[in-house]
């Protein structure tokens, strides 16, 4: 999934726009967007910020907009088609102007924070939204709704123990949902919904409690430094490590290692 702010305006006069992606846009700011297909005939729209529109692709359309605060997220095609759990084609989305879906806003929302922070938390964050994205739109947009496999259960016992290794063995590393899923020869989508089934978590919060699980026990080792135990564990900074751990377990990192230091005797 392509992330960013200021890619589609702001544009002063009107001028011809082609989209190659199928495209989720919000708007950060209050602003308006024209649109047309002949320059003599183009509506004009006004949105408040967090309001959304959904973007047909291949379209030649006249445009004209006030605004470069815009969050586009361009949706792939790899992603919609594991949506549908199909593995040739390509899935249209509809083209909805003012677009009112609680579900969808609020993914888009956790994007933005996540663009603000600094991504910090990785690909994986990303995959996991763009997947629960193309889902809820192939659900409500596509052109042409397919009709999706049903399947039963979760992750058998021998996947779980596959996966549970390869998160262990990559968790320095930069982690994707694909990664993840190919290596129990799974599409993502699939993966997706089995691992929630097995778990109760989602592909990403499992990576995050496991690396938070292995910093527990690096900061029982007092000589070791706090930052060194957030980069040994696959986070990208000191303080997005200690706010996921303050999340989880309550406490910050050198709260949790205060409890296990060993307090001399008094003497006397």
């Amino acid at each position: 999934m392509k992330v960013a702010v200021g890619e589609l305006g702001p544009v002063r006069e009107p001028q011809m726009f082609v989209q190659h992606e199928q495209m989720l846009r919000m708007f950060l700011r209050p602003g308006f967007l024209e649109v047309g297909f002949r320059r003599s005939e183009m509506a004009r729209l006004t949105y408040d910020a967090g309001e959304m529109l959904l973007c047909h692709r291949d379209v030649e359309r006249w445009i004209r907009t006030d605004q470069r605060y815009i969050l586009s997220l361009a949706i792939s095609d790899q992603a919609l088609r594991a949506a549908c759990d199909d593995v040739s084609g390509d899935t249209e989305l509809c083209g909805v102007a003012q677009l009112v879906d609680p579900r969808v806003g609020a993914l888009i929302a956790a994007v933005n924070a996540e663009r603000i922070a600094g991504f910090p938390s990785g690909r994986l964050f990303l995959d996991s939204v763009e997947q629960a994205l193309a889902l809820a739109l192939v659900d409500s947009y596509a052109v042409r709704p397919r009709s999706r496999r049903k399947y039963r259960g979760g992750l058998g016992p021998a996947r779980l123990r596959t996966i549970k290794e390869f998160v262990r063995t990559k968790m320095e590393d930069e982690l994707t949902l694909v990664e993840m899923a190919q290596s129990v020869a799974l599409s993502p989508a699939h993966f997706s919904r089995m691992f929630r089934k097995s778990t109760g978590e989602t592909p990403h919060e499992f990576v995050l409690r496991q690396k938070v699980e292995r910093a527990k026990t690096m900061l029982r080792e007092d000589q070791i430094r706090v930052l060194d135990v957030a980069v040994a564990c696959g986070f990208k900074t000191q303080q997005h490590f200690s706010r996921v751990f303050r999340r989880i377990c309550g406490a910050s990192p050198r709260e949790y290692r205060g409890e296990f230091q060993v307090v001399p005797p008094v003497v006397g």
